[in-house]
């Protein structure tokens, strides 16, 4: 593989969410194949600049694949290329000498453009705000292991916690569904005995404010799991709905009365 790459580039630019965008073609040289596809685009971004022009907008942040904020289509693949890795987890070792790349941002009507590849993502914080929590008083922090968790429970709550949150998902769904993010974080606090005195309230409330957002729903074609970049899979929604129906079922039965 060539230390010395040569690509031509394809990326979205947008003022804003009212703004029509276009695709703008950049060519770039000397990228090393050991970059990190961010350092790439930080490179673009500074010849861009010293040529007097504007830096495109793209998210970012620990780039550590932790934080969830990188949120690029690389080539019509949230992420990009590779498996179970963020945008920021990615290498240019991934692509050839003299490869054209297309890049953009998330496509969902509940993730609107505020610049370039830059989405609004806060649609999430709400499903979180709406449930997403345990509630309890504030104090000392008890005694780990003064509440006992079986480990198969331990261990399913620790994988669906492993979500960050990043909208990969709702990308890669042709529905736009945020069904397995808000399934993880319902499964998460659920397999635990802190989580289950408000899960049915929970589930309810998060799935309201999901449908409220304008998310799409789920069609089962698992684009989601694969695009996952922490490996979460649909057996959580699954579990979130099953949990969904209990839940509907108790609460008519509290309003209506048992038939």
């Amino acid at each position: 593989m060539s230390d010395n790459m040569h690509l031509t580039l394809k990326i979205w630019r947008q003022k804003d969410a009212k703004t029509k965008g276009q695709f703008e073609t950049v060519k770039i040289d000397g990228i090393s194949p050991d970059m990190s596809f961010l350092e790439m685009l930080d490179i673009v971004n500074d010849r861009e600049m010293k040529q007097g022009k504007e830096g495109f907008a793209f998210d970012h942040d620990c780039r550590e694949g932790i934080c969830g904020m990188c949120s690029l289509v690389i080539n019509g693949m949230p992420h990009g290329p590779d498996h179970a890795i963020t945008t920021c987890q990615l290498h240019m070792r991934k692509f050839k000498d003299g490869d054209t790349i297309v890049i953009e941002p998330w496509r969902a009507s509940a993730f609107p453009v505020i610049k370039d590849c830059v989405v609004n993502r806060s649609a999430f914080d709400r499903i979180i705000q709406a449930g997403g929590f345990v509630s309890v008083n504030t104090g000392a922090a008890p005694e780990a292991a003064s509440i006992p968790v079986p480990k198969d429970k331990a261990d399913r709550a620790f994988d669906a916690a492993a979500c960050i949150g990043c909208g990969a998902c709702v990308a890669a769904c042709k529905n736009s569904s945020a069904m397995l993010f808000v399934s993880a974080k319902v499964s998460h606090l659920s397999y635990l005995p802190q989580g289950k005195v408000e899960a049915k309230k929970r589930v309810l409330a998060m799935v309201a404010q999901m449908d409220k957002e304008g998310f799409g729903n789920c069609t089962n074609l698992y684009e989601c799991q694969a695009a996952c970049p922490k490996g979460i899979t649909v057996d959580y929604i699954a579990k979130m709905n099953r949990e969904y129906l209990g839940a509907t079922v108790s609460y008519a039965e509290k309003v209506y009365g048992k038939e």
